[in-house]
């Protein structure tokens, strides 16, 4: 596998869960970075903190953490080994994964100490 290259996005995101009956709200589609998961459990969406929508449950307070893409859908491991890092250094995780590339959002607070922590293992950050 090639060297991976971070980023670590600007803003804080919210994950929220709704009904999956519910309708997705129309201005998620106006964000520059959103995720939509619906099966006939849940209906899950993550977007910005700063975008409020009328959901049952909510987690804000989410940084996201990009692996640098395009990444060759047969690579195996990525998630695997970011996670394990992650995990040692008590890092919950929400990870998202798109044709292009993977997402992994850490609580914001730890954020700092998420970085530090793939930094020492090896990961470049941008």
């Amino acid at each position: 596998m090639t060297e991976l290259r971070l980023e670590l996005l600007d803003d804080t995101f919210t994950i929220h869960r709704l009904s999956p009956s519910a309708k997705i709200p129309d201005e998620v589609f106006g964000e520059a970075f959103f995720n939509i998961v619906k099966t006939k459990e849940e209906l899950s969406i993550v977007c910005r903190n700063s975008l409020t929508l009328n959901s049952e449950r909510c987690n804000q307070g989410w940084s996201c953490i990009k692996v640098s893409g395009p990444l060759d859908l047969n690579t195996i491991g990525i998630l695997a080994k970011l996670s394990k890092v992650l995990a040692e250094a008590q890092n919950s995780i929400f990870a998202i994964s798109t044709y292009d590339t993977d997402y992994i959002l850490v609580k914001a607070d730890k954020a700092t100490e998420a970085v530090a922590a793939l930094s020492a293992e090896g990961f470049r950050f941008l």
